[in-house]
């Protein structure tokens, strides 16, 4: 890596999405970091839309690795001063660092999405696969003023999704299914078909973080979904040239404004609740 300007006193932003090859990814952010720290910048921010490793945030087997703060440990350890990141998988992430670390929230620009696009929202109901995610949806069925159902679903091994309860009444409604990570999409397109036989009327998908690997796209392709509505926090254009029902919310004007406001010493928190104009 050689950065081809001089940083000097400069307060450095460096952004990185933890997806395609994410370990040289990875690397590559760090080595940026510690290139712009040691050629005496006066701070150096590293803005990780999808935070790399952020599903391994706890010891659920014996011998299980942290790999979220062995992550956080080597950003620390290789110089970077403040952390940007976007909806991670668990808030608690924040506290594996000893650094300030913005956490932000896609969830201003979904509530944008679904008012613009869905007509019929005020008679939806705001569905979460799984029951983590049960806060996220909580509080956009909160903001909408519309109710809410959750899927209980018990896995036997990781990425493989056993069975699936509906707690809640989806009928004759339109579904909106939100999360902040699909992979396989093995528990959404399951939770889209529970809720089309539960009577959804239609069922909508929307996902922060849309990595989409294995047989993900087939599997949407297959599923009864209208769209399936994802940020670019992970490039899409690819997936989208495969997959007419991916829709994509572009958030880079959230994180440009939280860039400004951080240089500027301003409150981010303004950025929780709006979409920046």
């Amino acid at each position: 890596v050689e950065i081809g300007e001089s940083v000097r006193g400069e307060d450095v932003y460096i952004i990185q999405s933890g997806c395609g090859e994410i370990n040289d990814n990875l690397m590559e952010l760090l080595i940026m970091i510690n290139a712009c720290k040691i050629a005496s910048s006066s701070r150096v921010t590293a803005v990780i839309p999808c935070f790399p490793y952020a599903r391994q945030d706890k010891k659920d087997k014996s011998r299980a690795p942290i790999s979220a703060k062995l992550v956080a440990n080597m950003l620390s350890v290789a110089g970077a001063d403040h952390i940007i990141t976007m909806d991670l998988h668990a808030s608690q992430i924040q506290g594996f660092f000893d650094i300030p670390v913005d956490n932000l929230y896609a969830e201003p620009a979904v509530l944008q999405w679904i008012k613009e696009n869905i007509m019929e929202w005020r008679n939806c109901i705001i569905v979460s696969p799984d029951a983590g995610g049960a806060k996220r949806v909580t509080s956009i069925a909160d903001r909408l003023n519309v109710e809410f159902a959750l899927i209980h679903k018990e896995r036997k091994k990781a990425n493989e999704v056993d069975r699936m309860v509906l707690v809640g009444d989806v009928k004759d409604r339109v579904a909106i299914l939100v999360d902040d990570m699909a992979d396989t999409c093995g528990t959404i397109c399951h939770a889209a078909d529970k809720l089309v036989s539960a009577g959804a009327t239609k069922v909508y998908a929307i996902l922060t973080h849309g990595i989409f690997s294995g047989p993900a796209i087939s599997r949407i392709n297959n599923a009864a979904f209208e769209a399936v509505v994802v940020t670019n926090t992970i490039p899409q254009e690819e997936k989208m040239k495969h997959c007419p029902k991916i829709q994509v919310i572009d958030i880079s004007m959230i994180l440009a404004e939280a860039i400004r406001r951080t240089h500027n010493g301003e409150s981010v928190s303004y950025l929780f609740s709006h979409v920046p104009l």
